[in-house]
């Protein structure tokens, strides 16, 4: 066995969690591009995932690292799994899932497949994933690491980083940028309410005079 697990990281305040949970995907894409994930889609439809990165190295065929992080995990972390090495070999299914709802999780992003998707669908942790294939990892308990920084999509992923997606897509923000933007986003998710509000009033105005 040849395992390197560093401890976990809270890299951003639970105050400021909370207020990204107002935040949309694309209302930081509006802002930045820096971060984003490009190509990981939702598994789960409607979902919306904000929480604290903990991040896993997988080195496939070999998942079981994947037991030790989520051991490791607090409720409300989002597990950020690479098994780029072998994007066919699903890393993440049915039962992990059930064991991640258990811990709580905010979510899962894996830079790979999953499988068992009517499961995941159906469980609704917000799951993210570039692929989803039904060839699995195994159980070999040989190599693996958690928490430590993820070099993937031309970018690097660092443990304690916030972990933002819905259907739009994914972005990780490190605590330093989170906090700086976050005056701007709530603006614009402001903003943006404001003019849906406005136009949804002029539609039906609109609606009511063709009538």
């Amino acid at each position: 066995m040849s395992y390197v697990i560093m401890p976990r990281r809270q890299g951003v305040e639970a105050d400021i969690l909370q207020h990204y949970r107002q935040v949309n995907a694309s209302t930081l894409g509006h802002l930045t591009t820096e971060g984003y994930l490009p190509g990981l889609r939702p598994r789960v439809e409607q979902c919306h995932m904000v929480g604290n990165v903990v991040t896993v190295k997988l080195f496939p065929p070999d998942g079981a690292i994947l037991r030790e992080a989520l051991l490791l995990s607090q409720p409300g972390d989002v597990l950020v799994i690479d098994s780029s090495a072998d994007e066919h070999c699903a890393c993440w299914g049915e039962l992990r899932n059930l064991a991640g709802l258990i811990k709580q999780l905010a979510g899962v992003v894996v830079v790979g497949a999953v499988t068992d998707i009517t499961a995941l669908r159906c469980q609704r942790l917000p799951v993210f994933s570039l692929g989803i294939s039904a060839v699995t990892t195994r159980s070999l308990a040989e190599r693996g690491e958690i928490n430590t920084s993820l070099h993937v999509m031309e970018g690097t992923i660092h443990p304690g980083d916030l972990a933002l997606g819905d259907d739009d897509g994914v972005f990780m923000v490190n605590a330093r940028q989170a906090v700086e933007l976050l005056p701007q986003l709530l603006l614009k998710e402001q903003q943006d309410q404001q003019k849906r509000t406005l136009l949804a009033q002029r539609l039906k105005a609109c609606c009511s005079a063709r009538q």
